[in-house]
């Protein structure tokens, strides 16, 4: 099991998550990626643009393993409240 953390930007501004996650399989790591975007825009709720931000996932010695834009996580259907 690894800890991975998985920050949140559109280029200008970030949402960092300091604390991190543990992901047992690599495999997993776009599901967790998809939690986190929609709890970011549940967050933000007052944004409507969401086609610049991504999830970039970064293991703990701050190597970048992976990015996943939001709107390949989550496509374009609206969150529920």
């Amino acid at each position: 099991m690894a800890r991975y953390r998985f920050h949140c930007t559109n280029g200008l501004e970030c949402v960092f998550d300091a604390r991190g996650a543990d992901i047992r399989a690599a495999g997993r790591l776009p599901l967790r990626a998809r939690r986190v975007a929609v709890d970011v825009m549940r967050a933000l709720s007052d944004r409507t643009d969401w086609s610049e931000w991504q999830v970039s996932i970064h293991d703990l010695t701050g190597r970048r393993v992976m990015v996943q834009p939001f709107r390949q996580l989550v496509g374009d259907r609206p969150l529920a409240a």
